[in-house]
């Protein structure tokens, strides 16, 4: 019988404990994965089964809206089908290129020196036409036709004014008064039982609330809503444009974005009330607006008699 030395047998010891030990982990991970599969199946139900009623198409959810949405959706929705767009018209010049003659001035005999062959013209006028020559945006204030706009809009004293509501309907229009002193205008339209705005207080309004702007956009998108901040309170700027330039004191600023064709349109709060009269951007920055407060205007409001209380 061979004897062993005890570093051969600690050896021979150390292997049958690592085989037994990876033996016993491989029926256990067997055993495991088993329960495992069995339970997997044991817990998803089957597709054919009908016990649990299982759908198996994908779910159509309507988006629901959040809190600060749904404010902003209800206060554009209040107010949008009283903004109007308001188009400027001219009779501008119908310019034409007509034939002239540039030696009529020389004696007769000496304009057969330059011979008949030849065709000169020169830019002629032959009349005048009606033309679309600008755009922009007004809201109703009263259910008989009484729209508030900015002067500058209706600067024009020999300019023709549309007015077009949010239903598409299209009327001539009448502005009773431009404001002295702020940059406010009012017209009137034939017309009955419009849908009107809701004036706000101005003077309650803090930096940093919502302020939902409202628009005839580049004289082209109607009704462009746009949404941002009260980003100051009682600004002095100095607004210019089309050879105007007019000091306007005691502005709101606001980042939501007033573009070109939305001077005239209201800048509303969450409730859907006025609160102010786009009128200004700042050319060249990212969303620097001003509006008129709306308390401002009241004034001339309240001079037009027609308008109720």
């Amino acid at each position: 019988m061979k004897n062993y030395s005890f570093r051969e047998l600690l050896l021979t010891a150390l292997l049958a404990s690592a085989l037994t030990a990876i033996i016993v982990s491989f029926i256990l991970g067997a055993i495991s994965i088993d329960l495992f599969i069995f339970d997997f199946f044991q817990k998803t139900p089957s597709a054919t089964s009908t016990s649990q009623g299982l759908n198996l198409k994908p779910s159509v959810e309507i988006y629901k809206p959040l809190d600060y949405e749904d404010k902003v959706i209800s206060a554009v929705k209040s107010a949008s089908p009283a903004v109007v767009a308001i188009t400027i018209s001219k009779n501008v010049p119908i310019i034409e290129q007509c034939p002239y003659n540039p030696f009529s001035d020389l004696p007769p005999e000496f304009q057969q020196f330059f011979g008949q062959n030849f065709q000169f013209y020169q830019p002629c006028q032959k009349g005048t036409k009606l033309q679309e020559v600008g755009g922009s945006s007004g809201f109703v204030i009263s259910s008989d036709g009484l729209i508030l706009t900015n002067k500058h809009v209706v600067s024009d004293t020999v300019a023709e004014y549309t007015v077009f509501t949010n239903d598409g309907k299209k009327y001539p229009a009448k502005v009773l008064a431009r404001d002295p002193n702020i940059d406010i205008a009012m017209m009137k339209i034939d017309a009955i039982n419009l849908p009107k705005v809701k004036l706000g207080n101005s003077d309650s309004i803090q930096v940093g609330q919502a302020a939902i702007a409202i628009g005839n956009a580049l004289g082209e998108f109607r009704n462009t809503v746009s949404v941002g901040i009260v980003s100051g309170l009682s600004r002095n700027i100095t607004a210019s444009g089309g050879g105007i330039s007019e000091s306007i004191i005691g502005v709101i600023q606001t980042d939501a974005s007033i573009n070109q064709g939305n001077s005239g349109g209201p800048l509303l709060n969450l409730r859907g009330e006025v609160i102010g009269v786009n009128t200004a951007m700042v050319q060249g920055a990212q969303n620097i607006g001003f509006s008129i407060p709306i308390n401002q205007a009241k004034e001339i409001i309240s001079s037009v008699s027609t308008v109720k209380p």
